[in-house]
């Protein structure tokens, strides 16, 4: 017989299985490394999903805290923009109340300065006959505003001038007027008084305003005591104006 093992039939049975059995070692063993790899992904898989879960909503709520924030600033800014125009507004009328205060406050300063400027050539009066006023007393309409005073009463230059025109016979213009006094002023009218019981300037005198210059009476055309007043554009009889409204424009209500 030969060296050679001779291998009987169980002998191959047992190898096979020997080798079966090495097989299905390997063979579960890889089985096993799948499933274990299949487990382990699944498991990362769980475990990412709720961090990605979390993290979409963390982003979600930063954006909406985001948006939120971006609202209260765009209110804020609109209500600082309100709140500066209110002010803006505020300020501009206060500056017009100012200014309006300012400008009434120097027109008053203005009329009040006027009104010192220019005054009444007497005090304690009546008034009597009118402007442009007729009667038999006049060849024509009243040239003048009488002013009905008692005799002696001081009589007052309405602005500051230089005597032209002092005496009796009205100083040139006529016996009506008896003795009288005309002015002349810088801004080219005269103011003249009639009537007068005493006069206290002469021709070339320099007056100022309210300053006496003579004392009422009632010489001449006169059928009382008063004073007659006259404002001309010449100093001439024939050039009145209406006293009452030229001394109003002046500031002086008689």
């Amino acid at each position: 017989m030969s060296q050679r093992a001779k291998h009987s039939p169980r002998t191959a049975v047992v190898a096979l299985a020997v080798v079966g059995m090495g097989a299905a070692s390997v063979l579960g063993a890889g089985a096993s490394a799948v499933a274990a790899g299949s487990e382990a992904k699944a498991a990362q898989a769980a475990q990412a999903a709720p961090l990605a879960v979390n993290t979409a909503t963390a982003v979600a709520a930063q954006a909406e805290a985001q948006a939120k924030v971006a609202e209260v600033q765009a209110a804020q800014a609109k209500a600082a923009a309100a709140k500066a125009k209110a002010a803006a507004a505020a300020k501009t009328k206060a500056a017009a109340v100012k200014a309006a205060a300012a400008k009434a406050k120097a027109a008053k300063a203005a009329a009040a300065a006027k009104a010192v400027d220019w005054v009444k050539p007497v005090a304690g009066y009546t008034l009597t006959a009118g402007y442009n006023q007729g009667g038999a007393m006049w060849t024509n309409k009243h040239s003048g505003q009488d002013f009905a005073v008692p005799i002696g009463t001081p009589v007052k230059a309405v602005h500051s001038g230089t005597v032209v025109k002092a005496g009796p016979n009205g100083g040139g213009d006529g016996p009506a007027y008896g003795n009288a006094i005309v002015i002349k002023h810088a801004n080219g009218t005269y103011s003249q008084y009639a009537h007068l019981s005493k006069i206290n300037v002469k021709i070339g005198s320099k007056v100022k305003t309210g300053q006496v210059i003579a004392r009422s009476g009632n010489t001449g055309n006169s059928s009382g005591p008063h004073l007659h007043f006259e404002i001309r554009t010449t100093p001439n009889y024939g050039s009145s104006l209406n006293p009452a409204k030229f001394l109003l424009n002046e500031g002086v209500r008689i």
